[in-house]
């Protein structure tokens, strides 16, 4: 077999890279400032939602090296944006293993798991194959949000609702959903300013309702201040607030401080409206519940997260409402166009 090297130009949609003995660890943070972080926020940084490995490649076999832990994990492989196989790490492996691709010359990406810490130790190929990077002149798309967003419950890495819909409109995908730490804080508004996009999408709402972080006094100013420190670097290109899903517990039950999910719509549509007044125009609110209403409720198993199925209908919503309707699809290809 053929030896890769694992350089930073293979990794895509990580923020950053942890150098773990002889291993690559891919973070959703900036490593070298880990410690300005919440240790809760930085444990599901660690685990590489829509983070992919990719190159192009004629081989027909793919070993990827791993780190052993004692959980089950999934790779999956994807070929000209076609998932073909999902490679199952069982406790205790030390790698994955791919055959009987294609001879053809092929984008190659390994999606990571959405759900568990891996270190890659080592990239293989064929011993004759060809290789050369991926290129990639996609638009660029940060997606950030809550667990909903990292999906763990989808069926695998490359079917979350975000790497469905990056696969399907060509887009190049950061997934920023972290388990119950969306909470809006500004470092992290700081580092999606500080990242390439041409689009953004900000689902914002259902963890500071389950853990009470902002109030009725903070929230709807706290997701004004976040878009306007993203617009300090990103003055035109299209922002869309997301407010929560469908949660039957939470839609008019107040938690501690009075929030419940129909007031929190109802101010993040009135943040987006402030500052659209103001000439904003390139920002846009969607009502969560177009993505994932009471209509889907057999999809939600714990009447909070939906199902892989669930994640499915996602993708398909957020296609039809955001790229088609809001003509974001046409935005970005407008964008790319100009810039051929």
């Amino acid at each position: 077999m053929q030896q890769i090297r694992l350089d930073e130009i293979l990794f895509h949609g990580a923020i950053s890279l942890e150098r773990v003995g002889e291993g690559v660890r891919a973070w959703r943070l900036p490593f070298d400032e880990i410690s300005l972080y919440a240790p809760p926020l930085v444990e599901q940084a660690r685990q590489p939602a829509g983070v992919r490995i990719g190159f192009v490649s004629n081989t027909r076999t793919v070993v990827l090296g791993l780190v052993p832990i004692d959980e089950e994990r999934q790779v999956d492989l994807v070929l000209d944006d076609e998932l073909v196989q999902t490679g199952i790490v069982a406790p205790g492996a030390d790698s994955v293993r791919f055959e009987g691709l294609p001879e053809r010359e092929k984008r190659i990406e390994l999606y990571l798991s959405q759900k568990a810490d891996m270190v890659i130790t080592g990239l293989s190929i064929d011993a004759d194959a060809t290789r050369s990077l991926l290129p990639d002149d996609r638009p660029r798309w940060i997606t950030y949000g809550s667990s909903i967003t990292q999906a763990k419950a989808a069926a695998s890495p490359a079917q979350t609702w975000p790497a469905i819909v990056a696969r399907r409109q060509k887009l190049h995908l950061t997934a920023l959903g972290y388990s119950a730490q969306c909470h809006m804080e500004p470092m992290v508004a700081r580092m999606i300013r500080d990242l390439d996009a041409d689009f953004i999408s900000l689902c914002i709402g259902i963890n500071i309702q389950g853990g009470a972080s902002l109030s009725p006094r903070t929230f709807k100013w706290a997701a004004v201040g976040m878009v306007k420190i993203i617009r300090e670097r990103h003055p035109e290109i299209p922002i869309v607030v997301q407010s929560p899903i469908f949660s039957p517990d939470r839609e008019i039950n107040e938690n501690v401080v009075g929030l419940n999910l129909v007031k929190m719509r109802e101010e993040l549509a009135d943040a987006v409206e402030r500052l659209r007044a103001l000439g904003d125009d390139r920002l846009f609110y969607l009502d969560g519940l177009k993505i994932f209403g009471p209509e889907h409720i057999d999809h939600l198993p714990d009447r909070l997260h939906p199902d892989a199925e669930g994640y499915r209908i996602m993708a398909d919503n957020f296609e039809k409402y955001v790229m088609e309707e809001m003509g974001i699809a046409k935005m970005l290809a407008e964008k790319t166009s100009g810039r051929a």
